[in-house]
């Protein structure tokens, strides 16, 4: 049904491109001097936040998975857990070195990214994808 919605609105907004990459005859244009604009301004905007939201939320969660749960070795999944926390912080201490050096391979920084993204999500799955499928998330 949604993919309907957005077709329809598709249709009927439909407009003309001209070569210099802005449209005409648009429906929508708010404060901007076309469509195009405000669609780069608003992705922009929604980027910006995204990463603001990313990097303020991620410093009370490390502060409280280091400081004052630590080390665990309870079950597996925790021993998991456990390590692919350390192995996230060492892979973003590496990455950010890498990028500064750039006297390392071409393959060198992909590698890093993929065991930092890695990292990060073996930390969300064993952490967050766990407690909404085996607690009550109290939502």
């Amino acid at each position: 049904m949604f993919a309907v919605v957005a077709l329809t609105v598709g249709i009927v907004a439909r407009t003309q491109v001209t070569p210099d990459g802005n449209a005409q005859g648009t429906y929508i244009e708010l404060l901007f001097t076309s469509t195009i604009h405000m669609k780069a301004w608003l992705a922009t905007a929604v980027a910006l936040l995204a990463c603001a939201q990313l990097f303020t939320a991620a410093w009370p969660v490390a502060y409280h998975c280091i400081f004052r749960l630590g080390f665990q070795g309870d079950d597996g999944r925790v021993v998991l857990h456990s390590l692919a926390g350390c192995v996230f912080y060492g892979a973003y201490v590496a990455k950010v070195l890498i990028v500064r050096m750039k006297r390392y391979p071409v393959w060198v920084i992909p590698t890093a990214g993929r065991l930092l993204f890695t990292a990060l999500i073996t930390i969300w799955y064993t952490s967050a994808l766990w407690f909404f499928t085996t607690i009550d998330s109290g939502l």
